[in-house]
């Protein structure tokens, strides 16, 4: 089917013209884009060469050397435009989210809104990128740490968060003096189009931003690969699987370059004797169903103490039978679609697995009468017999798995013992409990809350897990620090020359 003859290629056509995007960038190529929401084509873009990302971090070494050099204050201005112009963009730019990556209407506007949020938080992080004055044995002497811009950045994104995840990086590497290289996930560029154009606009109102400073390839893996082993890439931030990972790290490693990564993340709750189930339910649904399973943070597991058991999980196979599953363009449905046919592929396998591990399922069927060629499904509910099989991975998906257990320290043990370790909740009203599961030998991740889902992080606090969610982290507190390179400066204002530790060294 010709995209310009569809619907939503209509639609997306036109917010793509609103927000300013060349035809030339999403027509004619072979790159097909397609909206989850329907399965139907809504572009062809041309892909990305070698050789065009090849240039593109030459262009963006050149632009590194110039923007390393504007005050960091003057850098927070260009990323305060950017705010203003996402601000303008939000609804079509919304939009657009929800049609490419098959969001609600109201967590397409929300990602966007994040990207917002994100840029007001670097402007004032621009006047805060803080040294330590450090005391000296040395007499006559001062010790001091400074920060300085680290390079060209490469930024790897996936497909469920196709533009908050680049602001994420964007907007602190901007304010640290970096420059920017994205490759967006295959699954979504029209987004990034969009967003590469709303940050043009900022760039035009900002005035003297180096030619290359933010840049978008659209490509596949060869695109990848090149910013992952070139020695100009000072830092490669990529959002995807475990298994891209273990590609990834070790190929910056092996040149000493850095990387941020985000990856796996088999997420649980702890549904403890006292807890508030009303507000449990709530959270448990959201976290497991929302963005349909496609969240980094989903809740994939659950553990439930046997005493409320009984009452718990008849509650939740009521909430996952009656949950809405449609059209999230066209309903208030709160369930919408997988991204593509693999994704499907890969639940429905999931969900054999846990059939033969003597799981039971509750959900999980395919839903035909949306849109004959998207892949709706009603979440799954899978009561098990114990943490087996296919609940120690994870499955992009809304699967949940739920066990029941007796000892609070053994479901701490159980609730780490998967290989990711991002997001994790716990629902009690009992003080040991909570501050337990927050302590050093409680929950392992690297985001633990207490009486809230595994999902909606705010941007104020630091994004990233431990393990194979390969230990970066993104976004608020001192994330930034992954941006920058540090120094250790000892400045000598004596006329003397004290050597530390005692050392004697005369040579008079």
């Amino acid at each position: 089917m010709n995209a310009k003859h569809t619907t939503l290629a209509i639609e997306a056509a036109a917010l793509l013209d609103r927000l300013g995007v060349d035809p030339a960038a999403r027509t004619g190529g072979s790159l097909i884009a397609r909206s989850p929401v329907t399965g139907e084509e809504t572009g062809r873009l041309p892909f990305a060469s070698v050789a065009d990302a090849e240039a593109a971090i030459l262009t963006a070494e050149a632009a590194f050397k110039a923007w390393r050099v504007v005050p960091a204050p003057r850098r927070g201005e260009l990323v305060r435009l950017l705010g203003e112009e996402l601000r303008a963009a939000k609804a079509e730019l919304g939009r657009l989210v929800s049609i490419e990556a098959g969001k609600s209407v109201s967590e397409g506007l929300g990602e966007v809104q994040e990207m917002i949020d994100i840029c007001d938080f670097a402007v004032g992080l621009s006047r805060q990128l803080y040294g330590l004055t450090i005391a000296t044995e040395r007499p006559g002497h001062r010790m001091m740490e400074t920060w300085h811009p680290l390079g060209v950045v490469a930024v790897i994104t996936a497909f469920n968060f196709p533009v908050a995840v680049w602001a994420w990086n964007a907007a602190l590497a901007l304010i640290c003096g970096d420059a920017v290289i994205w490759k967006p996930s295959e699954k979504t560029p029209l987004t990034a189009l969009a967003t590469q154009a709303i940050f043009a606009k900022a760039a035009k109102r900002f005035g003297q931003v180096p030619e290359g400073l933010a840049q978008l390839l659209v490509g596949a893996g060869d695109i990848g690969a090149v910013l992952v082993d070139s020695p100009k890439v000072a830092l490669v931030s990529a959002t995807g699987s475990t298994r891209m990972g273990r590609i990834v790290g070790p190929k910056v490693a092996a040149r000493f370059g850095r990387s941020l990564l985000e990856l796996g993340g088999n997420n649980a709750g702890i549904v403890c004797p006292s807890a508030d189930l009303d507000m449990a339910l709530r959270a448990i649904a959201f976290g497991a169903m929302g963005t349909a399973g496609q969240r980094c943070t989903t809740m994939r597991r659950l553990f439930v103490h046997e005493s409320v058991a009984a009452e718990l999980v008849p509650r939740l196979k009521k909430a996952w039978a009656s949950v809405t599953v449609g059209n999230p363009l066209t309903s208030q449905a709160l369930v919408g679609p997988l991204v593509d046919g693999a994704a499907y592929d890969a639940m429905v396998g999931a969900l054999e697995a846990a059939r033969a591990a003597g799981g039971l399922v509750t959900g999980g069927e395919r839903v035909t009468d949306i849109a004959p060629d998207a892949h709706y499904v009603r979440p799954a509910l899978v009561e098990m017999p114990a943490q087996v099989g296919p609940v120690l991975e994870e499955t992009f998906a809304p699967i949940l798995y739920v066990m029941t257990y007796s000892d609070f320290d053994a479901v701490i043990e159980a609730h780490n013992a998967v290989g990711a370790g991002l997001s994790s909740a716990i629902f009690t009203t009992d003080l040991r409990e909570m501050e337990m599961f927050l302590s050093a030998a409680g929950s392992d991740c690297g985001i633990a809350n207490v009486n809230i889902g595994t999902s909606g992080a705010e941007i104020g606090g630091a994004f990233g897990g431990e393990k194979e969610t390969g230990g970066g982290r993104e976004s608020g507190s001192d994330a930034w620090r992954a941006y920058m390179r540090q120094a250790t400066n000892t400045i000598n204002y004596s006329r003397d020359l004290p050597l530390a530790q005692g050392v004697v060294f005369d040579i008079g």
